[in-house]
């Protein structure tokens, strides 16, 4: 008879779905930084250095914020954010 598959860990679990946004994410920074690019060489001769301020700039910007997003929807999932159940004891006099 055939076995289930065992259930991860809630920690692999996460870090894995972390990880996979993650690399969609870093795509649309690599995406936002060739716009932002795109729309600084048009017209006259840009420099180097700001070409590659300009990609650096959109592309890590972008990176961070949808990195940080990320990590606050998994955290408020992995309910290590709920508030602590604290059992009050009941005074006897």
């Amino acid at each position: 008879m055939p076995r289930s598959d065992p259930i991860p860990p809630q920690r692999n679990a996460l870090m894995r779905r972390f990880w996979r946004i993650f690399r969609l994410l870093a795509l649309l920074s690599v995406v936002v930084a060739a716009i932002a690019v795109l729309f600084v060489t048009q017209g006259e001769r840009t420099p180097i250095h700001v070409i590659i301020a300009t990609a650096l700039g959109a592309g890590l910007t972008v990176l961070l914020g949808t990195a940080l997003m990320t990590l606050v929807f998994l955290s408020a999932e992995s309910g290590y954010d709920e508030p602590p159940h604290i059992e009050e004891e009941s005074e006897q006099e």
